[in-house]
């Protein structure tokens, strides 16, 4: 079955950086475009980052643009999402996404915390 698996998250400092990693495993991942998402407690799941299935192709929301960067290994089945200059706003948990035959996938999710 389709299953996205997070890792990656943890607690850094202000302007600090982490990478997140997100394995696809059964379909093809190659075939998709993928996502990133973020969910504050308390709040909305919002889009982050997308990246066109051949990886030729990026997008950002206007809160992370020029601090993170999605890429794709589709050789290993893994998407990515480089933080740098981490904010406090930044907390969340992190999910990958993608659309698989008609329906959205999510991970489970990892935790991000950026605190002093």
């Amino acid at each position: 079955q389709v299953q996205l698996v997070e890792s990656g998250g943890g607690l850094v400092q202000p302007g600090g950086s982490l990478r997140l990693s997100c394995v696809a495993s059964g379909y093809t991942f190659g075939f998709y475009d993928m996502s990133w998402y973020r969910q504050a407690p308390g709040a909305e799941r919002e889009l982050v980052a997308t990246i066109t299935s051949d990886g030729g192709s990026t997008n950002y929301a206007d809160s992370v643009k020029g601090r993170f960067s999605t890429s794709r290994d589709n050789a290993k089945n893994t998407l990515y999402l480089q933080m740098n200059s981490l904010k406090p706003e930044d907390t969340a948990v992190y999910y990958c996404n993608a659309a698989v035959r008609g329906y959205q996938r999510w991970g489970q999710g990892t935790q991000v915390t950026v605190s002093s």
